[in-house]
């Protein structure tokens, strides 16, 4: 029976791609990761590598034309399925039909507005393992947050799609289940023994083929596009990197390994041509360790170089002083404390930012790319920076104009202990209005924080200094002070505008009883 290859997605934003060359024929017989054509993109040239054995039936496309990702490419027949449909067939003729079984694939969702791709950072489960609904199945690392992936169904896992650290794409099957129900107990084991047989037929012959591979320099390297694109990072030739996969197929740890000069020992690596090893030589002797920018930290990196050479910085600075504000919080703070509430300083200047913003409505909009509109947004979504341990994420509390602090201390503890987690839901991230960054939780006291594009201004909390500072009657006393520091999109708000708007805030914050009186 005929299958169609989908032509998955090949790269961020690539909707097509034009095929370069055939590397079979229809009628050719071919093996699992071999290579079938070279296709281009806007961007390079990828191999596209078959997914089953079989025979190749019909080539959808010729040499030149243009093919559209998640249309078919080619057809095939898949070796061994016709016998494995008599074989179902054959067990389950005693049976009624409601109990044949029922796989099921997993098709990975729609995990982040622009996320094409993820990697896999840690499965769960195991192929065997009975999950239930909801079920966390495994966690995946996106460039914009770690999100975890349950299981829909009650059942079995059967098999999982990829490793630890292979990249999975957007609408390509995740992993395959046997629906709760769909099947008798006593068939799952018995298809679960022969599969079981089945590999372990090709464990043993697989190493004859592995070490046959291993004597080749690989001329054609085979690897998934993530591979290459992280052997590219790396300025790694991957036809001098000897593959651990099957065909020898080239994997991350392939790659590091080349590069650390580890290369397992069930490889040959006397192929290598000297300069590999004149390369592995210097990796050594340098003493450096090369890592790529990835996940968080480079979609960070990518954001950062959009707001500085697009938006017109300027920086304001001020201090504040805090004393009667702490004093509030620290007469309420066992009594909130015993409700549950986590009463830090943070609700407060979130709150108070909030209320100044009503009338500044300016600091809460957006300016197009060409600067010729400004959007005004009705809701206040003040973005927090949280240090995670994937990196930098900024988490917004949403519609803090209609939330009273209590709301405000709930919303910020649940936002901030699950970006320390990274595992912050994906609606948490979008949407901000404004941000701020408290960079004085860990030290320093002036910043010039760079803005969070589209917004148009960011205020970097600095750290609490007691300082001396006169009082009305000119007497030094000691003062409870923060310095901040705004950075403003100088296309639409000017330094006056950001003076009056941060004195305002600052009023609310120095005088809390204003600030009350202000949310009634």
């Amino acid at each position: 029976m005929a299958k169609d290859f989908i032509l998955p997605d090949i790269g961020e934003g690539i909707v097509e791609c034009e095929v370069v060359e055939w590397l079979v024929k229809e009628g050719d017989s071919v093996c699992e990761d071999q290579p079938i054509c070279d296709v281009m993109t806007d961007k390079a040239l990828v191999q596209i590598p078959a997914v089953h054995d079989g025979v190749i039936t019909k080539l959808y496309h010729q040499k030149g034309e243009i093919a559209k990702v998640h249309a078919p490419l080619f057809a095939m027949d898949v070796a061994g399925e016709a016998a494995d449909v008599e074989t179902q067939e054959h067990n389950s003729a005693p049976q009624n039909n409601n109990t044949a079984e029922q796989l099921e694939d997993f098709i990975l969702p729609d995990i982040g507005e622009g996320i094409v791709e993820c990697e896999i950072v840690d499965w769960l489960v195991a192929e065997g393992d009975e999950i239930e609904e909801d079920q966390a199945v495994c966690d995946v690392m996106t460039d914009k947050a770690l999100v975890q992936i349950p299981a829909k169904y009650t059942g079995t896992v059967q098999k999982l799609y990829y490793q630890k650290g292979e990249i999975a794409k957007v609408h390509s099957p995740l992993f395959q289940m046997t629906i709760a129900g769909s099947a008798p107990k006593q068939n799952i084991d018995v298809n679960q023994a022969v599969v079981k047989a089945q590999t372990n037929a090709a464990e043993q012959a697989a190493p004859v083929k592995v070490n046959q591979t291993a004597k080749v320099v690989n001329t054609k390297a085979v690897a998934s596009p993530a591979v290459r694109r992280k052997a590219r990072e790396l300025d790694v030739d991957l036809t001098q990197v000897p593959g651990s996969g099957k065909n020898g197929r080239i994997y991350k740890q392939d790659i590091e390994e080349f590069i650390k000069g580890e290369v397992p020992n069930s490889i040959d690596t006397s192929p290598l041509n000297s300069s590999a090893v004149n390369t592995q030589s210097k990796t050594q002797s340098s003493g450096v360790r090369v890592e790529p920018i990835k996940g968080i930290k480079a979609a960070m990196a990518k954001q950062m170089v959009a707001s500085v050479s697009t938006i017109p910085h300027f920086t304001f600075c001020d201090e504040i002083d805090l004393t009667d504000l702490i004093a509030l919080r620290a007469s309420m703070k066992e009594q909130y404390k015993a409700q549950g509430v986590k009463l830090t300083m943070m609700p407060f200047f979130v709150k108070a930012l909030s209320l100044a913003m009503k009338e500044f409505p300016v600091l809460n909009s957006k300016v197009n790319e060409d600067c010729s509109e400004l959007t005004y947004f009705n809701d206040h979504n003040i973005g927090i920076a949280v240090d995670s341990k994937i990196g930098l994420l900024v988490p917004n509390i949403k519609s803090c104009q209609s939330k009273n602090i209590v709301d405000v201390a709930n919303e910020l503890t649940r936002l901030t202990e699950s970006a320390r987690e990274g595992r912050v839901p994906p609606e948490d991230l979008k949407g901000g209005t404004i941000s701020i960054s408290n960079i004085g939780a860990i030290g320093g006291t002036i910043a010039t924080p760079i803005i969070n594009k589209p917004e148009v201004a960011i205020v970097a909390l600095g750290k609490l200094q007691h300082l001396p500072r006169f009082d009305e009657n000119g007497h030094v006393v000691s003062k409870a002070i923060m310095q901040v520091s705004w950075s403003g999109d100088h296309r639409v708000i000017d330094g006056g505008t950001i003076a009056r708007f941060n004195n305002l805030w600052k009023s609310y914050l120095e005088n809390p009883s204003a600030m009350m009186m202000a949310m009634s």
